[in-house]
């Protein structure tokens, strides 16, 4: 990327920024994507998981705003990721009779309808009504007297970290240059126009300049930081809300369908993930780190008290096997109540080679990376000697999308052929797409690397060597640090606390094929304290919950 200038430098690598980079690769301009930890390290791996349009704001009447994020859902679940996408249903309970339900009903028949006002499938069944007993069939869990019926509808969930990974990868595949571990510390200017940003490689220290026609701020809640660097004050401001959510064993709550549930602030879900649940999320006023946002006590007290008014069997702490909390980047507002704030998203070409895209929610990411690029095809027409075509990203699914449906029809003979479980290879399936094949061809050279982790579920050693290319990853050292600090984010180790320990030993098992090669415990040793020194507490206990090794 030092090189040659580029047409558009994209900063932040989450949702949008891998968004930005591949509407700009596809149009044929020369782009580069900058990222300052993993791709998908902030935000965009700690949502909710869903797409959706949003009940509560079609509830507030902001009809364009469900309207764009149904299309995209649609687009989302039947051509862009069929693979990472896929319909989950949920119950709406009644609480009062005649009114609520046509009331209730009405809004949901909306929704379900404005999916097809883009012209486009609605990729997911249409709602239905229920009694109060066949709501209690779907969700056993659910208290008789909390409801007296119940509508039940779909939207869309989305393995998030992995969609966002994805985006990179195709921008990657269509020309574009994409770098993680590369912080921007400084913009370059020539007079008043921003030219591009010196960037910082975190691992050899080394510091570069990369010159752009246009350089886009994607960097979510480190928006203003970013805008900073330009030495004037942005349109907008973005404010942080902190959104937390509970994981819970799928057997602590009986039950086929998600939940969704009415709070003094805001909604509530319950959301079914694999063998969990995903309950969540708070929604308040973050001003510490926002590297690291934290959950506190009162924050899994706030969701346990709410979840627990209509289960049968309340959960307790001892319930919950993890914890996450993100940061949703809020375009600010007079109002002190996060939950109502904006999410709808701002464009600013306030300062001239500089773009910055904000606010919005992940669903409707696609939309915000096509307005961001046109600012900045817009802004440096007079630059070039041709025409920037529109954006065709609509048109352009992701990596492992094309021919999905086929190979998962083939499911079976694929388990067969493989030897391989047919729930492993739908959970390859769901995470790889068509791309399947290429862990499948390295299982068949190497039958040990089919063999599943410890504790990690469906999770195979064959994953963790796709990792090294996913990642960018090339050095023991790097590998391990990320699938510690990986694992860490995700709450993996209160789930299976062997994880990572397993996973780093696998790729340093790849990267030192001797098992007893000199200095390989020594090295994950020095993984894991880099770890605690820069992520929490080290104590003797941690260190070896986390390693099996003693300090």
């Amino acid at each position: 990327m030092a090189a040659t200038p580029l047409d558009v430098l994209v900063i932040g690598g989450g949702v949008v920024g891998g968004g930005c980079a591949l509407d700009a690769a596809t149009r044929g301009l020369s782009v580069g994507l900058v990222e300052a930890r993993d791709f998908a390290s902030g935000t965009s791996s700690r949502s909710s998981k869903l797409i959706h349009g949003g009940l509560r704001y079609l509830e507030m009447l902001d009809f364009r705003l469900v309207a764009e994020a149904l299309g995209e859902r649609s687009l989302l679940l039947t051509k862009l990721a069929p693979h990472l996408v896929h319909p989950v249903p949920f119950l709406y309970p009644l609480t009062h009779r005649v009114w609520e339900r046509f009331y209730a009903g009405s809004g949901v028949a909306l929704y379900d309808s404005m999916a097809l006002l883009s012209g486009r499938s609605r990729g997911v069944p249409h709602h239905r009504h229920l009694t109060r007993r066949g709501a209690r069939q779907l969700m056993p869990a659910r208290r008789k007297d909390a409801l007296i019926g119940a509508l039940h509808y779909y939207d869309g969930q989305v393995d998030d970290a992995r969609h966002t990974m994805f985006l990179s990868r195709t921008a990657a595949a269509y020309g574009a240059h994409v770098a993680s571990r590369t912080r921007v510390i400084g913009l370059l200017r020539e007079g008043d126009r921003v030219t591009g940003a010196t960037v910082k490689d975190l691992e050899s220290g080394r510091e570069f300049d990369i010159r752009a026609r246009q350089v886009v701020n994607s960097t979510g809640v480190w928006t203003d930081e970013t805008q900073s660097f330009a030495g004037e004050r942005g349109q907008f401001h973005v404010r942080a809300s902190k959104g937390v959510h509970l994981v819970v064993p799928r057997d602590r709550i009986r039950g086929e369908s998600g939940l969704i549930l009415r709070t003094e602030k805001s909604v509530l879900f319950v959301i079914p993930w694999g063998q969990h649940w995903i309950i969540g999320t708070t929604d308040t006023d973050w001003s510490l780190s926002k590297d690291h946002p934290a959950a506190s006590r009162s924050d899994i007290d706030y969701l346990l008290h709410h979840v627990n008014k209509v289960l049968v069997q309340p959960l307790t702490h001892e319930d919950v096997a993890g914890v996450y909390a993100g940061l949703r980047p809020l375009l600010a507002g007079e109002d002190e109540a996060t939950s109502k704030l904006s999410r709808e998203h701002a464009v600013s070409t306030s300062v001239k080679g500089l773009v910055v895209i904000a606010g919005g929610k992940y669903t409707t990411y696609r939309i915000m990376a096509k307005d961001a690029i046109d600012a900045a095809v817009d802004a440096m027409s007079s630059q070039l000697d041709r025409m920037v075509p529109s954006s065709c990203t609509e048109d352009v699914p992701l990596l492992g999308a094309d021919g999905f449906e086929a190979v998962w029809n083939q499911r079976q003979m694929l388990a067969t052929a493989s030897g391989l479980g047919i729930g492993r290879i739908e959970h390859l399936l769901h995470r790889y797409g068509s791309l399947t094949s290429e862990l499948l061809d390295l299982i068949a050279e190497r039958p040990d690397l089919g063999k599943a982790l410890t504790g990690g579920g469906r999770m195979t050693r064959a994953q963790c060597l796709a990792a090294l290319a996913e990642a960018g990853i090339d050095t023991a050292g790097q590998l391990g640090y990320h699938l510690l600090w990986y694992s860490s984010q995700r709450g993996v180790t209160a789930i299976a606390p062997n994880v990572g320990k397993e996973q780093t030993f696998v790729l340093l098992d790849e990267w030192a094929p001797e098992p007893h090669r000199p200095g390989r415990e020594e090295a994950l040793a020095t993984i894991a304290l880099r770890y605690f020194r820069s992520h929490g507490p080290t104590t003797r206990q941690d260190f070896a919950r986390w390693t099996g090794l003693t300090a």
